[in-house]
């Protein structure tokens, strides 16, 4: 279990960094008071001073008083905040947490004149309700060090430790993959508001009957294909249904559009 004591900088505290800050508070992880947040614009954190996190534009002056280490910059801004934080970096001391979409651990260990710890982490936004799916690796890490990191992340939603290589990959399905499921929740809303329903009522419903789905494999750790026989009834409305998605390509075009995906942060990332 990760040590309450212990203290944080969160560098680059936008929506990501000041939802990992609250979903630690909210789990009793750390107090407000042992987490730094680091902005270069400080009037977009004032909303947070009234509950004792440390707010600060200098992100040396953060560092230097803390054990872990997250980074949320864009990936532009790596390159200057590593050179600018670095003479404050120990190696016994500091753990890197790099949420960076598409920046790899090697790519930080090149502006680096020091070996740390580095766990590269790979939430969605649902991080904001605590709900995240989160991708893990790491290097130079210690077990400990890694499951001290992954309480983190699981005190916000699922997590799982996979091979760096599988990275971007986790990036399109989880991260992109919250548009994909939200893009269909609105396909089923506009279908409901065909069939009559008013848009916030057709909203309503897919929205849950989503998260239903979800949950039933979740809760049941069923395979999709045993739940959906379960509705499924020989001549019925259901089947009919999903036969003529399948006509019009709805599983193909899915796994195509993951793999469009993968297709494109390949070329955008390194």
């Amino acid at each position: 279990m990760m040590d309450t004591q212990k203290k944080i900088a969160i560098i680059g505290a936008g929506n990501l960094g000041v939802a990992i800050a609250k979903g630690m508070v909210a789990n009793d992880m750390v107090q407000p008071k042992n987490i730094y947040l680091t902005r270069r614009h400080l009037e977009k954190l004032d909303s947070l001073k009234p509950e004792g996190f440390q707010i600060t534009s200098d992100n040396k002056k953060a560092v230097e008083g803390c054990e872990y280490i997250i980074l949320c910059v864009q990936p532009k801004q790596l390159p200057a905040v590593l050179k600018e934080i670095e003479p404050a970096l120990d190696a016994e001391s500091h753990i890197f947490i790099s949420t960076i979409t598409g920046i790899s651990i090697s790519t930080i260990e090149e502006h680096l004149d020091i070996t740390l710890p580095i766990v590269r982490a790979m939430p969605n936004t649902a991080i904001a309700i605590s709900e995240s799916m989160t991708c893990m690796c790491a290097s130079n890490a210690s077990e400990d060090q890694l499951k001290e990191v992954q309480q983190i992340f699981k005190a916000l939603g699922e997590t799982l430790i996979i091979d760096e290589n599988l990275m971007k990959a986790a990036t399109v399905l989880a991260a992109s993959g919250i548009a994909f499921f939200l893009r269909y929740i609105r396909a089923a809303t506009q279908g409901g508001i065909q069939l009559g329903f008013h848009a916030e009522e057709a909203q309503k419903i897919a929205m849950q009957t989503a998260r239903g789905a979800a949950s039933l494999l979740v809760e049941e750790h069923n395979h999709p294909e045993t739940e959906i026989d379960k509705v499924t009834t020989p001549q019925g409305c259901t089947i009919a249904g999903l036969n003529e998605m399948e006509h019009q390509g709805l599983s193909s075009a899915l796994i195509k559009g993951i793999l469009t995906s993968f297709e494109k942060i390949n070329t955008i990332t390194k």
